[in-house]
Formats: structure tokens, sequence, C-alpha cells
């Protein structure tokens, strides 16, 4: 269900965002899209973590503290940007919606990161759409705030300018998976990522939990839940892991790079 007229998360606190807070980025789950450099995957995540305590806090003044709860959309194709939301708890999700209704998720994003550009002064529409994957809380800055904010401090320029950096790389990565990768390439370095960023050793075997479904997988990866459960299947058999309701036990994680 779209959220009221306006399309923005209820300010829950009511007051000033100022309130000092621990970076979340420090111990959030990684972002996540399908990229060839796993290095990459989180760049950008410390939009907030790289000002000084005195310039942090005036960005604080000038947000609002919000609250999505999950699977509530955050903005949509087509909507005026109004600004951009700092994710400080949960995962946002940016996916495209074609003519025909099918999705395509661009990425997952952390805490730590931002979402709502390109357009981060609040001009043009949005091309795509963000969603809640978890309860979330946000610190919304609207165009014009974020203007006279980057207007007056330096490094808050910076750190939005090094997060649109670390965003263009990331489409520019999948835009690279989706013209010459495969569907089944894409499946295999997509468990590669999923093992290198939530992954731990067990014995031999990389163990993720199973905290994403096959329909998001084939939401990333451009197919159908039905290919995606066959080819997992195809997978277990080849013994290169094993799937259960809890996790994933991947045994031969060099035999989803061949």
């Amino acid at each position: 269900m779209r959220p009221a007229a306006d399309r923005a998360p209820v300010n829950s606190a009511g007051q000033s965002a100022a309130r000092r807070r621990p970076d979340p980025s420090e111990t959030a789950p990684s972002a996540l899209f399908l990229s060839e450099y796993l290095l990459e995957i989180n760049e950008g995540a410390g939009f907030l973590a790289s000002l000084a305590p005195a310039d942090r806090d005036r960005v604080r003044r000038m947000g609002t503290l919000c609250t999505l709860p999950k699977d509530g959309g955050l903005f949509f194709q087509g909507d005026p940007h109004t600004g951009v939301w700092v994710v400080e708890q949960g995962r946002v999700r940016t996916f495209y919606t074609a003519p025909s209704g099918r999705e395509i998720t661009l990425a997952y994003w952390s805490a730590g990161h931002f979402v709502g550009g390109p357009e981060v002064f609040g001009r043009g529409r949005h091309v795509w759409s963000a969603d809640a994957l978890d309860d979330c809380e946000l610190l919304f800055l609207s165009g014009p705030n974020l203007r006279r904010l980057v207007e007056t401090i330096p490094h808050v320029a910076i750190a939005v300018i090094d997060g649109l950096v670390a965003k263009g790389k990331c489409y520019s990565a999948l835009i690279q998976m989706l013209g010459t990768r495969s569907i089944s390439d894409r499946l295999r370095q997509l468990l590669v990522i999923l093992a290198d960023t939530y992954g731990r050793q067990d014995g031999d075997a990389i163990v993720i939990d199973r905290s994403i479904t096959y329909e998001q997988v084939a939401s990333i990866v451009g197919a159908t839940r039905q290919w995606v459960t066959q080819s997992l299947d195809k997978l277990q058999k080849e013994g290169v892991l094993v799937i259960s309701r809890r996790e994933i036990r991947i045994h031969r994680l060099h035999g989803l790079c061949d």
C-alpha cells in the first residue's frame, strides 16, 4: 500500500533529529547488488560518519527522523524528487518496474547509505522506486535543506559526492552484469557475493543464513522464481551447495566460479 499523499515516512519522534547516534554503518549488514567487484559493494556507507561531530549535529537538526514499516513504500517511479533518506536502521530496496509490471531489484541499501538520488536537491522525478525490507529508521533531508548544507559545509558536499560516486559504480556494475552475463552466471555471482558479505565458515562449508527468498533472488538476477528453484536444485544435485529453510551451505565455492 502506498503511503500518504506526500509519500514520506512518518516522523515517529516528532522532535529535532539532532540527537547523537552511533554510526550505523559500523555494525550494519552490507549493501547488496550484482557486481564483479566484491570489495566495492559497501562503498558510500558512511554518509554521515565522515563529518565532524558539530557538522553531523547540524545535518541532523536540518533533517527529520522517520520510520517506515517492513514492505512500506518510500518513493515510487514518477514521484517528484523531494530529497534523500539516510538509512539509520534496516534495509531499503531500490527497484525498477517495467510497463509490463515486471520488477527488477537494483540494490539493497543498508544503514549508512542514502537513497533518493540522483536528484538529491529535489528536482525532477524518480526513475525507480524504493521500499523497506525491514522495519526502518531513516533521516530525511529535504532537497532545499541539503542544498543549504552543501553550500555552507564543504565536508557535506564531499560526502554527497562520495555517495553519488558509489551509487554510480553500483548501477554501472549492475548494467555490466545484466548486459554481459547470462542469468545462470548472475545467479552464481550472487551466491558468491552472499558468501563473501554474509557467509561464515563452518568446517569445510560457508554458511549463509536464509534471509533472502527465492522470489527476491529472482528479482535480483532477472529471472522467474521457478527458474531460480530449478537452478538451485541443480546446484544441490551437483554437490555445490545444500539449502534448507534456515540456511544455504556452500561446500564448493569454486564450483560457482567455474
